[in-house]
């Protein structure tokens, strides 16, 4: 038996929302996934955009769900963010929090003072996701952005996975500090780089595994990062928008879920145009993919994928092809 994909890498970075839970509740299987890891010598790390909770909380409720998780293990975009302003201004200023009071923490802890009002005279704004944030809050950044404070953003997640379902993100709130003032605010974690690069250098990993449901931050930032990519199907993207997916947010495997580490990754064989993956074939030709198999079966969407993107090699939005499905 060919060995399981896993075993080709030193090292595991987890995104958290869509690929371990769903709100408060472990997505089937991940925490069993999660744990078989020290088993077979690799890595675990987990690289979050939600700036709502401290890493030492995000810890504490992955060990709740039963996973393995120290608190060094987390790497979130709120110490990006603080380390992003940190490099950016002067020790002691000023820096209105609009957000959680993790990211009021971490802004602390780089020697920087969090402050809650314009009455304090904040040089610059953070922003990341809280789900206590109201009108006042929006309100209160736009005045300040719009004063010419320093805009910073933990990320621009524009949903996050809830137990009943998607939820605005931190990129809505965002969005509509955007709208308000015509600003554009720097980004400090994902889909930028040095978040992977810091949850890497923190497991000494040199082949780490970038694994995320989310093409515009996980995928992308690993991508960026120069890492491996495998995209999950148990959160935000689809199979229909990942073969879509322009150049840049490409993964370099698809898989169903966690459990799929474990497995042997199915070779994928070009012959003459067409890619074949375990029974499945793909054909990609004047805007259309042809597939041969069953649209359940994750190998037509394997062949779909590798067809495509050989045919569209270069693309700076998604592009989706029109399917056709034979059976075999």
């Amino acid at each position: 038996m060919a060995d399981s994909l896993v075993s080709y890498f030193d090292a595991v970075l987890s995104d958290l929302d869509g690929v371990v839970y769903a709100g408060p509740h472990a997505i089937p299987g991940a925490v069993e996934s999660l744990k078989r890891l020290e088993t077979v010598g690799v890595g675990l790390g987990y690289v979050t955009n939600n700036a709502s909770r401290t890493p030492a909380q995000v810890a504490a409720h992955l060990r709740e769900l039963g996973a393995p998780a120290e608190d060094h293990q987390v790497v979130s975009s709120s110490q990006a963010a603080g380390e992003l302003l940190a490099s950016m201004l002067p020790a002691g200023s000023h820096v209105l929090i609009t957000g959680s009071a993790a990211l009021a923490h971490e802004i602390e802890l780089v020697g920087l003072k969090p402050v809650h009002s314009a009455a304090e005279s904040p040089v610059a704004v953070v922003q990341g996701f809280n789900p206590e944030i109201g009108w006042k809050d929006l309100a209160e950044a736009s005045y300040v952005v719009a004063g010419g404070a320093q805009w910073f953003a933990t990320n621009t997640d524009m949903s996050i996975p809830q137990a009943r379902g998607m939820a605005p993100g931190n990129g809505t709130l965002v969005a509509a500090v955007a709208a308000a003032t015509g600003k554009t605010p720097l980004v400090a974690g994902k889909p930028e780089a040095p978040l992977f690069h810091a949850a890497a250098k923190r497991l000494k990993s040199d082949r780490p595994l970038v694994v995320g449901d989310r093409l515009d931050t996980d995928i992308l930032g690993g991508n960026r990062a120069g890492f491996a990519t495998a995209a999950v199907l148990t959160g935000v993207d689809t199979t229909l928008t990942i073969l879509a997916a322009r150049t840049e947010e490409r993964p370099d495997y698809l898989l169903a879920n966690l459990g799929d580490l474990y497995a042997p990754y199915p070779e994928i064989v070009s012959d003459a145009g067409t890619y074949r993956c375990g029974a499945a074939s793909a054909i990609a030709e004047d805007g259309k993919v042809t597939l041969t198999g069953h649209k359940d079966d994750l190998d037509a969407w394997r062949a779909a994928c590798a067809a495509w993107w050989a045919a569209v090699p270069d693309t700076a939005v998604a592009q989706a092809p029109q399917l056709e499905w034979r059976t075999h």
